[in-house]
């Protein structure tokens, strides 16, 4: 299978990486904004880089650049794909529609790796739009390497992203902006863990943050609920607080019938930092 990926940055790397290693007879090659970043995937992995012009065919396509650059890139980049069209931009109903509409004789699929690259295998959300042998191919090679697909909707993926990305890095984020410095032996094991998430999200690159808030809701929710802590009186808080219990059972509940909880912890930069292209 001759695949060629746009963008090669980490989660293009992750992807193409993921492909040369479990797939047979695989010819990988990458492509990007910057040809340099592009030669050191390919060496990185054992592939070879190409121009973003180039006029080269592929079996299949995997755009993975930044999520505001996903459509532009699937149009530019779908007449090189002759079997197949992926994407790992890390939004689901937008590139969906842009594949369908780019490439639709061709087999299409959505993957959201739902962790960073150095944390895999995990969780792998798919939108399978229109199936085929290479994007079968493709899927088998993530289950090869130990992930677990979670078949999904794009509306589904893109509204679950509100919460489990936009509301939870807006919060750890608010947490540590708003934290003062705490002398040593004062901290309880609450504060100390969630410390540690916030030294994961706050670790990495801020534009990955501002896509996913630029994407996806979520934010305001958590801004309106903190607000409401914040003003609540005895009765009011004590409201809430059940409310949040509420939910908390809700969501073990359902992690207990076949979700995943570790997605919200483990996404602190899911998405991967691509180079525009």
């Amino acid at each position: 299978m001759k695949l060629l990926v746009v963008g090669a940055g980490e989660m293009g790397r992750w992807f193409g990486g993921l492909v040369a290693a479990h797939a047979d007879e695989s010819d990988v090659a990458f492509a990007d904004a910057d040809p340099e970043v592009a030669s050191a995937a390919a060496d990185a992995v054992g592939a070879r880089a190409v121009p973003l012009s180039t006029d080269e065919r592929f079996d299949a396509v995997c755009v993975a650049v930044p999520m505001s650059a996903a459509e532009a890139a699937i149009e530019r980049h779908a007449p090189k794909a002759e079997r197949a069209l992926v994407d790992v931009t890390g939004q689901m109903a937008d590139p969906v529609a842009a594949m369908r509409e780019a490439a639709p004789d061709r087999e299409r699929v959505s993957l959201h790796p739902l962790f960073a690259a150095s944390n895999a295998p995990g969780n792998v959300a798919v939108v399978t739009d229109e199936s085929g042998p290479v994007t079968d191919r493709i899927l088998a090679a993530l289950d090869a390497a130990g992930n677990r697909l979670v078949e999904t909707t794009p509306d589904e993926h893109d509204e679950a992203m509100e919460t489990v990305q936009a509301g939870t890095h807006a919060a750890v984020l608010a947490f540590a902006a708003a934290a003062d410095e705490v002398p040593d032996g004062l901290t309880t094991p609450i504060f100390e863990d969630l410390t540690g998430v916030a030294q994961r999200v706050t670790g990495n690159s801020p534009s990955v943050y501002a896509e996913i808030q630029a994407t996806f809701d979520g934010a305001d929710r958590v801004a309106e609920a903190a607000a409401r802590l914040a003003d609540a009186d005895d009765e009011e808080f004590a409201q809430l607080y059940r409310e949040a219990s509420e939910a908390k059972r809700v969501a073990d509940e359902t992690t207990a019938s076949g979700g995943d909880a570790d997605a919200a912890t483990r996404d602190a930069d899911e998405t991967a930092e691509n180079d525009d292209t």
